[in-house]
């Protein structure tokens, strides 16, 4: 078990998906599908709907948080995600959504070795405290 740095708080279990670069959410990713539209991306075409996603970190600006708002309130975001290099922007969205719509989607952060470690888990559970363990589904 691991107990991650909370930026928003949320609950999860489910498979994970691991991306080898940072992701942004303002233009390489739909938020009406989920899906990584980023040409240049490995994970390109990868749903991120329902997942936990890991990442190390994110790219972009200060667009993010509207469209992360907007997958969560369509219901495309993913479940939760966890980064090694928190992001105050994918933070600031979660919380927007979670106050404006309701929906929630948790926003970890852990250490680099944590990071390596739970991206070898196939699926993850997460608490409202942050805690992170894997998962069987």
């Amino acid at each position: 078990m691991i107990r991650a740095k909370v930026l928003t708080p949320g609950e999860a279990a489910a498979p994970v998906l691991v991306l080898d670069e940072p992701l942004s959410f303002w233009g390489a990713f739909d938020p009406r599908t989920g899906i990584i539209l980023d040409v240049h991306h490995p994970q390109r075409g990868a749903c991120v709907t329902g997942r936990i996603l890991l990442m190390r970190e994110s790219k972009g600006s200060g667009s993010a948080p509207g469209a992360i708002a907007e997958a969560i309130r369509l219901g495309t975001a993913p479940a939760a995600i966890i980064l090694a290099v928190p992001d105050i922007n994918l933070a600031v969205g979660a919380e927007v959504a979670a106050i404006l719509y309701g929906r929630h989607c948790a926003i970890l952060a852990v250490s680099a070795a944590e990071w390596v470690s739970l991206s070898a888990a196939s699926a993850l559970r997460i608490s409202a405290e942050g805690e992170i363990s894997a998962e069987t589904l």
